[in-house]
């Protein structure tokens, strides 16, 4: 297990550096970082000679690249336009966002995996026909207009949340959110939930299990749902960056500073320092959650061994 987690961290280099080199790019080449700086007007050449300077920006593309990626390994994201740091915008925005996750995540566990497996049971029940049209429709609705719909009932017509969230962005204020946040991913737990019971259910094992005369409920528990929920944990470990980075809709309908608030701002004001920082930032956590991964599927399946 120990080589493997070495052999996978390293394995984890070269694509932190194409992708951070991709990103680069694409912020640095095809957009005009100068163009930020100087708002709705167009600098003039002198003012952006001496911007491209400051900024490092007159130098060749490699070399900003490389200059950057050895401020990052010294905890340097470089500073906003504004002058604030960028580690700073992300001691703020970061935190919030984690907690919105883990309110998705928690979501997507326990009532994803729960209708899954009901349905699952039961494939072909009037129940598990109610739990496909409804995840169906979740998925066919953008988010947006699940996140507007819901605070426009709850928090504006009958006055159960308060339609934003406080700039201390507590659990309790995150819940409504977590679950718009969710909404799609939980469907497609749901879904693949129930896809894979239904199919282990009728595995060799499982029958196996219960001509022993084994409970149900340990039929269920430690034999078919420990082998089902292998494909789910992968969805739901490569959902972990993508709910961070694509919280960028829940984040605005909800007035939330989080890291989906800070990367649109980065957008709209062209600050490129900051766009660059925050997805750095986000593909670690994405490889790191696929590590993770890889390593509960020997703990769900006896069967897989890591040399």
């Amino acid at each position: 297990m120990g080589r493997y987690v070495v052999r996978r961290l390293l394995q984890m280099i070269p694509v932190f550096i194409g992708a951070t080199l991709l990103i680069f790019l694409m912020v640095n080449v095809m957009g005009d970082p100068i163009a930020g700086l100087c708002g709705e007007r167009q600098c003039d050449p002198a003012t952006a000679a001496q911007l491209k300077k400051e900024f490092g920006l007159d130098k060749p593309v490699w070399q900003q690249y490389l200059t950057y990626m050895g401020n990052v390994f010294t905890g340097d994201f470089g500073t906003a336009f504004n002058g604030q740091k960028v580690t700073e915008l992300m001691a703020t925005a970061f935190p919030v966002t984690i907690r919105l996750t883990l309110v998705a995540i928690l979501f997507e566990i326990v009532i994803g995996i729960t209708l899954g497996v009901v349905t699952g049971l039961r494939r072909g029940s009037p129940e598990d026909t109610g739990v496909l049209l409804l995840t169906l429709v979740v998925i066919s609705v953008p988010t947006f207009v699940t996140g507007l719909l819901l605070q426009l009932l709850l928090g504006v017509r009958w006055g159960w949340i308060k339609p934003s969230v406080s700039p201390e962005a507590t659990f309790g204020e995150l819940i409504l959110p977590g679950l718009v946040l969710a909404s799609v991913s939980l469907a497609y737990v749901t879904r693949l939930t129930r896809t894979s019971i239904a199919e282990n259910k009728r595995s060799d094992y499982v029958r196996t299990a219960v001509a022993k005369g084994l409970p149900r409920h340990r039929v269920v528990t430690r034999h078919l749902l420990r082998n089902s929920l292998i494909p789910v944990v992968t969805f739901i470990g490569t959902d972990v960056g993508a709910l961070m980075g694509g919280a960028i809709v829940t984040e605005r309908i909800f007035n939330i500073h989080g890291v989906g608030y800070q990367l649109y701002q980065g957008i709209l004001r062209q600050n490129t320092q900051t766009v660059v920082g925050f997805v750095t930032v986000l593909v670690l956590v994405f490889l790191l959650a696929n590590l993770i991964v890889d390593l509960l599927y020997a703990v769900l399946d006896p069967r897989i061994r890591y040399a």
